[in-house]
């Protein structure tokens, strides 16, 4: 494996940790929204993912591998909208209802801690290699 390939596969794991941040600061932001029916009311949003791994063959002894990680899809999280009855909302329906977001705070701070670890440990995995290559350069000056 080449080592603009490694940068490459950590640079594209952390721009779809990047992206999942978003997704999930955008959930938290609109968690307390309302709306005046359930197809109006805001759905948490979830980065997809989908592993990239091409094999490019040059030679039978000469294999370069490229791979990463790329957003498939940003999809609506299908859990129920929740209704309440909130009859003095100005966005009540003529039931006295207001449709919630079905944002779990809860899973969007796991969600951010999760994307935040993944996001450093591929910060690390670029660092350490820039570290290998300067130790080769400096073994290959002695």
């Amino acid at each position: 494996m080449a080592i603009d390939n490694i940068f490459g596969i950590a640079g594209s794991a952390l721009n779809a940790q990047m992206a999942r941040m978003n997704a999930t600061a955008s959930n938290l932001a609109n968690a307390s929204t309302v709306a005046g029916n359930e197809q109006e009311a805001f759905r948490a949003k979830r980065t997809v993912f989908k592993a990239v791994l091409e094999e490019q063959k040059q030679t039978p002894r000469d294999q370069t591998y490229q791979g990463g990680v790329r957003i498939d899809a940003l999809i609506d999280d299908p859990a129920p909208i929740k209704r309440m009855s909130d009859p003095g909302n100005p966005l009540a329906d003529k039931d006295g209802y207001v449709y919630m977001s079905n944002v779990n705070e809860m899973t969007e701070m796991v969600e951010m801690m999760a994307a935040s670890r993944s996001y450093q440990n591929n910060v690390e995995v670029i660092n350490t290699t820039r570290q290998l290559m300067m130790r080769t350069i400096d073994i290959t000056r002695s």
